[in-house]
């Protein structure tokens, strides 16, 4: 995938995860990294336990993407201290 699709897929991916897990956005900057990594870390996830991780922009990496991403927003707010 290109840099502007993992953008866009971290941006997307970032503020549904963001509405999951507190109800409002963590702001463009914060949700587009949030997302990225978050797409990382659920190919991880996928990848561990068998399955298959971000393949490019569809509906799956999609999925994938909010799982890692929401993985990573839990974290951050238990260390961070926040809800």
């Amino acid at each position: 995938m290109s840099i502007i699709a993992w953008l866009i897929l971290g941006l997307i991916s970032g503020f549904v995860a963001s509405k999951l897990v507190n109800n409002q956005g963590s702001g463009c900057l914060v949700d587009i990294v949030l997302g990225v990594i978050g797409a990382m870390v659920g190919g991880f996830l996928f990848s561990s336990v068998g399955g298959i991780g971000v393949t490019g922009f569809n509906l799956y990496s999609m999925i994938v993407s909010i799982v890692g991403a929401v993985v990573v927003l839990v974290i951050y707010h238990a260390i961070s201290g926040r809800r």
